[in-house]
C-alpha cells in the first residue's frame, strides 16, 4: 500500500515556486437554486465543500500571517486540481467574508482512487435467493414501509480495477459510484495533497489546514433539507426520508433502516446503530426478567422476618445500637433504619440471586449473537475483507514515515516514522502517562471517602439537634443517608469534571503514540479512555460493594483511616441499599448530563446562528451554507456515543444484582438514544465523511471483559454485600439446635442472633460518647454484623463459630455460582458459532461466482483476441498458397 501511495500520490507533491502560476477555482455567483448539489452548470455533482474566511475582508493589522496563509491555501487548491480535482468557488449570501469552495471529482480521479483504495463495487446483481424467516410476518409490523424507503439491490462485489471496468456493473456513470463513496474517495485525496514545504518536511492534509485555520470547514453535502423534500428533481431526499422514518419520535418503536442508514452515512455509523439497536432488543428480555425478580422482591416484602423485627417495638425497639463515630454520636434505636429494611427487602431477595445467574448467561447470549449479527453485516455491507484491502495509512503517520528499515518479509527498504527504539521509548512513556492518570483518579476516589468518614461525623452530631421532634423525617434523613447522598452526588461532578480532562490527556497521549492506521488509532484511544472511565465511575461503587463496613474493627477497638477518621460501618442491613442509591444516581445523572451536552448544546447553537442568520438576511440560501451553519461532527465521531453506552453496558451487568431494574431504566434510555442520535445527526449536525468499519473496533474485547468480570462482581455483590448468606446459614444451621433454640428451621430470632453485643464500660475514652446514658441498660449492639462472642465469654469480642460457618458459605457460594455460570457461559460460546452457516453459504457462493465470473470475461477476452489472432494466421496462409491471379 505504501509503494502505490508513493507512485500514485507523492509524485504529485512539490512545492510550487512564487513566480510559477497558480491554478485557481472557477468563480462564480449563487444561481438562486437552494436545493442544487451541482456547480453552476448543473451538471457536475458537488462531493466536499472546503470553507474560508477571505483575508482582504478581515479588519485586521496581521497582514504578513493572513498572505503566509492565503499562499498555503493557493498552493493546496492548485495540488487539488493538478490531481484531477475540479474547484468552484462561490462568496456566501449571508456574509461577504466566507467564501465556499466547491469539489468535484470527475470520473477519471473516482477510478483512479478507487482502485487505490481497494473499493468494493457491483460485479453484477445477486443471485441469491433469501429464505424467509417464521417471524417476518411479526417484524414486518415494526418494519419501515417499504414502499417509502426501498430496499437496496444486491450485488455481487469485488476490489476495483480500472482495467476490468468492462466487467463491473456499470449501467450509469454518473450513479456508478454513490454519494458516500464519491466523498470518501474526495476526502482520501484532500488528506494528502501537500501545501507547504518547510526544512525538507512536506506538510499536506486537510486536517492540518482546519488546525491552523487557514479553512474554516471541511465537510460533504447533505442532500436535502430534512423538513420537506429537495425541489430539484434529480436529488433524491434521502435526508427527509431518514428523518421521517428514522429519527422523528414517532418512530420509536420501529425497526431501523439499517441498510438506507449505512447509504448515506458510510459503515462506521450503519455498524453503530447496528449494535445499539440489537443491544436495545437483547435488553427486552433482560428488562423482562428483572422487573420480574423487583416484582417478586415486593410482593414477598411483607413475609419478611427480619425486617419485620427490626420494625417490632417488642424486638428492634429494645435494641440499642452502638455509636457510630467517636465523641459526637450517641447510641440510637434499632427501628430507626425500619423504612431501609423494607426497602431492603425488595433487593435483597431470593430473585436477585436467579436474576444475576441470568444476567451471567445473558450477557453471553449478547455477545455471541451479536457476533452473528455482525457476520451478517461484513457480508451485506462488504466489509469481510476491509481490513486487509481497503484501509490506508494516517497522513500523520505518513508525514513522519522519515527512518528507512529493511522489511523482512518483501526485503525491500520501507519507510517508518520511529525506529525498534523509538518505538520502545514511545510506548513506555505513553503506559506510564495512563497509569499516572489512573492512580490520579484513584485519589480522587480516596479523597470523596476522607469526605465521607469526616462529614459522617458532621451529620451525625448536627442532624439530631436540627430534626429533633419531626420523627418521621428522621426515619428517611439518617446521617447515613445524608452522607451517602451527598457524596454520591459530589462523585458524580468529580466524575464529570475529570472527564474533560482525561479526554484531552488521552488524545494527546495516542496522538504522540502514532498509530499506523485510523482503526489502530481508534482502538488504542478507545482501550485508554475506558481505562480512565472504568476507574472514575466504577471506583466509587466498588468501594461501596467491597470495601466499605469491611475494615471496621469492632466497637472497643474501631480501625481508624489515615489514622484519624474511623472507618464507614454499613447500615444494620448491610451497604447493599447505599449501592442502589449509587448506582441510580450515577446513572440516571450521567443520562441526564449527556443528553444536555450532546442534544440541548447543539441545538441551542444551531437555533442562535439560525437567528442571527435571519435577522441579517431574508435571502435564498444555498445548500453549501445551510450545512456550514450546522454542528461539525468532531474528529472522533461516534467515540463518545459507543462510550456512553459500554459504561452503561457496565452498570447493567457489573452491579446488576444490587438493582435489578436497571436493565429497564437501560431499555428507556436506550429506546431515546437512538432517536436522540438519528435526530442529531440529521438535524443538528454536518454531514460525517462516510467511514468504512468492518466490526465495532475494540469495544468488543472490552465488552468482553466486561462480561467475565460481571460474574465475580455479581457473585461478590450477593456473598459479601448482601445479607443473604448469613440469612440462609441462620435458616439452615443455626436457627436449630445445637445451635439454635427453634424445633424447626425459621428466620425468627435471627436480628438478635446476629448483632454482636458490647459492655458500654469496655469503650474507650477517646471514642466513649459524652451523652448520659438511659434506663438500665449496660451493653449496645453492633451496628454491622461482625458476629462475635459477648462479653464475659472466655473469647469476648473475638469471632464465633457463626462467623467462621458464614465465610464458608460466602466463599462456597462465590467459587460454585462462578464456575456454574462460566461452564454455562463456555458451553454457550461453543454451541452458537459466530458466523452462521447462511452466512457462510452466502459468502462461499459469492467468492465462487465472483471468481467465475472474471475468469468468464477474462476467457472471452482472450477467445476474442485469439480468433481475431487466428484469423489473421489464417488469411496469410490463405494468402501464401492460393495461386496469383492472372
Amino acid at each position: 500500500l505504501v509503494l502505490e501511495l508513493n507512485q500514485v500520490i507523492i509524485p504529485t507533491y512539490g512545492t510550487v515556486p512564487e513566480q510559477q502560476n497558480l491554478h485557481t477555482p472557477e468563480w462564480v455567483d449563487f444561481d438562486d437554486k437552494p436545493d442544487s448539489l451541482f456547480f453552476s452548470d448543473g451538471q457536475r455533482r458537488i462531493d466536499f465543500v472546503l470553507v474560508y474566511e477571505d483575508e482582504s475582508k478581515k479588519v485586521t493589522h496581521k497582514r504578513r500571517d493572513h498572505k503566509k496563509q492565503k499562499r498555503k491555501r493557493q498552493v493546496y487548491e492548485s495540488n487539488l486540481i493538478n490531481n484531477g480535482l475540479q474547484l468552484e468557488a462561490t462568496r456566501s449570501v449571508l456574509d461577504e467574508k466566507l467564501i465556499f469552495v466547491k469539489v468535484h471529482a470527475p470520473w477519471e480521479v473516482l477510478c483512479t482512487y478507487a482502485e487505490v483504495m481497494h473499493i468494493k463495487l457491483p460485479l453484477q446483481p445477486s443471485d441469491l435467493k433469501t429464505r424467509d424467516s417464521a417471524f417476518n410476518w411479526f417484524s414486518s409490523l415494526f418494519r419501515v414501509d417499504e414502499n417509502i424507503i426501498k430496499p437496496e439491490q444486491e450485488f455481487f462485489t469485488a476490489p476495483f480495477q480500472k482495467e476490468y471496468l468492462s466487467n463491473f456493473y456499470v449501467q450509469d456513470k454518473d450513479t456508478f459510484f454513490n454519494p458516500a463513496t464519491r466523498s470518501r474517495i474526495v476526502h482520501f485525496i484532500l488528506s494528502r495533497v501537500e501545501y507547504a514545504t518547510k526544512n525538507n518536511v512536506k506538510k499536506f492534509g486537510i486536517n492540518k489546514l482546519l488546525d491552523s485555520g487557514i479553512y474554516k470547514a471541511a465537510f460533504p453535502l447533505h442532500d436535502s433539507s430534512f423538513r420537506h423534500l429537495s425541489a430539484d428533481p434529480v436529488c433524491p431526499s434521502e435526508r427527509y426520508l431518514l428523518y421521517r422514518e428514522w429519527a422523528h419520535p414517532k418512530n420509536i418503536f420501529k425497526l431501523q433502516p439499517l441498510d438506507f442508514i449505512r447509504k448515506y452515512y458510510g459503515e462506521k455509523i450503519g455498524i453503530y446503530f447496528a449494535w445499539l439497536g440489537f443491544y436495545t432488543n437483547m435488553l427486552i428480555v433482560a428488562a423482562v426478567v428483572g422487573v420480574g425478580c423487583f416484582l417478586y422482591g415486593c410482593l414477598t416484602k411483607d413475609n419478611c422476618t427480619w425486617s419485620q423485627e427490626v420494625c417490632d417495638p417488642n424486638i428492634g425497639g429494645n435494641i440499642i445500637m452502638c455509636p457510630q463515630c467517636d465523641k459526637v454520636c450517641t447510641y440510637w434505636n434499632l427501628t430507626i433504619t425500619c423504612e431501609s429494611s423494607k426497602k431492603l427487602c425488595i433487593f435483597d431477595s431470593f430473585g436477585t440471586l436467579v436474576f444475576a445467574v441470568f444476567m451471567g448467561i445473558w450477557v453471553t447470549l449478547f455477545l455471541e449473537f451479536w457476533k452473528r449479527r455482525q457476520a451478517e453485516l461484513e457480508y451485506e455491507w462488504d466489509t469481510v475483507e476491509y481490513l486487509e484491502q481497503e484501509e490506508q495509512v494516517r497522513p500523520e503517520y505518513e508525514a513522519r514515515c522519515t527512518h528507512v528499515v529493511m522489511n523482512e518479509i518483501t526485503q525491500q527498504e520501507e519507510h517508518v516514522p520511529y525506529t525498534a527504539c523509538g518505538k520502545c521509548i514511545r510506548m513506555t512513556f505513553c503506559t506510564s502517562a495512563v497509569f499516572f492518570w489512573i492512580l490520579l483518579i484513584i485519589a480522587s476516589v480516596i479523597g470523596i471517602i476522607v469526605y465521607r468518614l469526616s462529614v459522617f461525623l458532621v451529620f451525625s452530631a448536627t442532624l439530631s439537634q436540627h430534626i429533633s421532634g419531626t420523627e418521621a423525617i428522621r426515619k428517611y434523613l439518617t446521617p447515613q443517608t445524608a452522607t451517602s447522598v451527598t457524596a454520591s452526588l459530589i462523585s458524580f461532578i468529580v466524575i464529570m469534571v475529570l472527564n474533560v480532562i482525561y479526554e484531552k490527556m488521552a488524545i494527546l497521549i495516542t496522538d504522540f503514540e502514532l498509530p499506523r492506521t485510523q482503526t489502530d488509532y481508534e482502538n488504542s484511544l478507545t482501550t485508554k479512555m475506558f481505562l480512565f472511565q472504568f476507574v472514575n465511575y466504577y471506583s466509587s461503587c466498588f468501594y461501596i460493594a467491597f470495601f466499605k463496613g469491611r475494615f471496621v474493627g469492632h466497637p472497643g477497638n474501631p480501625v481508624y483511616w489515615l489514622g484519624k477518621y474511623r472507618n464507614e460501618e454499613c447500615d444494620p442491613g448491610g451497604c447493599l441499599l447505599e449501592l442502589t442509591t449509587q448506582l441510580a444516581i450515577i446513572v440516571g445523572g450521567k443520562a441526564i448530563w449527556n443528553n444536555v451536552q450532546e442534544v440541548l448544546l447543539p441545538w441551542v447553537k444551531n437555533l442562535i446562528g439560525r437567528y442571527c442568520a435571519a435577522a441579517r438576511s431574508e435571502k435564498v440560501v444555498p445548500r453549501w451554507e445551510q450545512d456550514y451553519h450546522l454542528q461539525p461532527i468532531g474528529k472522533l465521531g461516534l467515540f463518545y456515543e459507543y462510550l456512553e453506552m459500554v459504561i452503561q453496558f457496565g452498570f447493567v451487568t457489573l452491579f446488576v444484582a444490587s438493582f435489578p431494574l436497571a436493565p429497564l431504566l437501560a431499555l428507556i434510555n436506550n429506546m431515546l438514544e437512538i432517536r436522540l442520535d438519528a435526530w442529531k445527526l440529521t438535524t443538528q449536525f454536518r454531514r460525517m465523511v462516510p467511514q468504512k468499519a468492518q466490526d465495532i473496533g475494540a469495544w468488543q474485547p472490552i465488552m468482553q471483559g466486561i462480561a467475565i468480570l460481571a460474574v465475580v462482581t455479581n457473585a461478590m455483590i450477593i456473598a459479601f454485600t448482601s445479607d443473604m448468606i448469613p440469612r440462609l446459614v441462620y435458616y439452615w444451621s443455626f436457627s436449630v439446635p445445637p445451635y439454635g433454640s427453634h424445633s424447626s428451621h425459621t428466620m425468627k430470632g435471627y436480628i438478635n442472633s446476629t448483632l454482636s453485643v458490647f459492655n458500654i464500660s469496655d469503650f474507650k475514652n477517646a471514642s466513649k460518647p459524652p451523652f448520659p446514658w438511659f434506663a438500665n441498660q449496660t451493653t449496645c449492639r453492633q451496628v454491622y454484623r461482625d458476629l462475635r462472642y459477648p462479653p464475659g465469654h472466655q473469647h469476648q469480642y473475638e469471632h464465633n463459630i457463626y462467623y467462621w460457618h458464614v465465610i464458608a458459605a460466602k466463599l462456597a457460594f462465590v467459587i460454585v455460582m462462578e464456575h456454574v455460570i462460566y461452564f454455562v457461559k463456555f458451553i454457550i460460546s461453543y454451541v452458537i458459532p459466530d458466523v452462521s452457516q447462511k452466512t457462510k453459504s452466502k459468502v462461499k457462493r459469492e467468492k465462487y461466482l465472483t471468481q467465475k465470473l472474471l475468469h468468464e470475461n477474462d476467457l472471452k477476452v482472450v477467445k476474442k483476441n485469439m480468433g481475431k489472432i487466428a484469423d489473421k494466421i489464417i488469411k496469410g496462409v490463405d494468402s501464401t498458397f492460393r495461386p496469383k491471379a492472372e
